[in-house]
């Protein structure tokens, strides 16, 4: 069944797509629109370049990074990227697929600094490796915890009612 689009946005280019497209030209695999963003599909081998072509483009200027995350699909992952421009109006999100076997993508904390925690937080919760980061040390887990928590995988502990006991 397909799904209705969710706003008429969604359905419509932008004018910063024929920017975007130059920008990024053969490394953009999809685009498409989810209520007032732009969602770009990306390689992630070309992922580190993409995201300083959008930082340094004159007329784009995506030099903020709203967010990373990380989403469990359990056959595959994806990374995703939210940017902003702080010149222009313009937000985007890009994305990049993981297999289940290989959880890599290159470090983006080359481009944006604050993508450091970012990173080590999807790493302690998903186990993907952004390879070249700087220190992948744990974030929000002590050292040696076992499994990632942010999988769908994870086991759920058992919950206890604390009250009235």
């Amino acid at each position: 069944m397909a799904r209705e689009p969710q706003t008429r946005a969604e359905t419509s280019s932008s004018p910063l797509e024929p920017r975007v497209r130059e920008a990024l030209g053969q490394r953009l695999q999809e685009l498409s629109y989810s209520f007032d963003e732009m969602v770009l599909r990306i390689p992630r081998e070309e992922m580190v370049e993409c995201c300083r072509l959008l930082k340094t483009t004159p007329g784009l200027d995506f030099k903020l990074l709203r967010c990373l995350s990380v989403v469990d699909y359990v056959d595959f992952m994806e990374v995703v990227y939210h940017l902003s421009s702080l010149s222009h109006p313009h937000k985007v999100t890009l994305k990049a697929r993981l297999p289940a076997e290989d959880l890599r993508v290159p470090t983006v904390t080359t481009v944006w600094k604050g993508a450091d925690w970012h990173e080590r937080e999807g790493h302690d919760l998903f186990g993907v490796l952004f390879e070249g980061h700087p220190d992948l040390s744990p974030l929000l887990l002590y050292e040696g915890f076992e499994g990632y928590p942010g999988r769908k995988s994870y086991p759920m502990p058992e919950q206890r009612e604390l009250y009235g006991e």
